[in-house]
């Protein structure tokens, strides 16, 4: 059974959890990536760090496909688009506790849990196992 990318429910407990901490929550985004709309003055070397607390933003909506909102950048009220595979991580201004995401990720099937997959290779295989890699998740500081 294939399962939608978990990023977009990561991004919003994450964003909850840097609010209830009285943190600012910053998203890192892929300017170049395919359907973003941000301020291109603003990226730098291709990516763009957003601020998206509520003081900051309106009508801030994170869905399983994008995150939108209305902001302003030099006093211009700005719409912003960015696909959810865009967001790059999501941290808090103040301490850098959040989440950076694999940038390869974003929906490719996991391994059969119950190890009943032909690709897993058996005692004794030449083969490498394909869904033993580590997670690359890093700790932003």
């Amino acid at each position: 059974m294939t399962m939608n990318s978990s990023r977009p429910y990561i991004i919003r407990a994450l964003y909850e959890w840097i609010i209830e901490n009285e943190c600012t929550p910053y998203i890192l985004v892929n300017a170049y990536e395919d359907g973003v709309e941000v301020p291109q003055e603003h990226v730098k070397d291709g990516q763009i760090i957003l601020n998206i607390s509520p003081t900051a933003v309106q009508s801030l909506s994170i869905r399983n496909q994008a995150v939108d909102f209305e902001g302003r950048f030099a006093g211009i009220p700005t719409q912003v688009f960015v696909p959810i595979n865009a967001v790059m991580g999501i941290y808090a201004k103040e301490n850098g506790q959040g989440m950076i995401f694999d940038a390869n990720a974003g929906g490719p099937e996991p391994p059969d849990p119950t190890g009943s997959d032909d690709s897993s290779g058996s005692a004794g295989s030449d083969e490498p196992k394909q869904g033993n890699k580590k997670p690359s998740l890093r700790i932003v500081k």
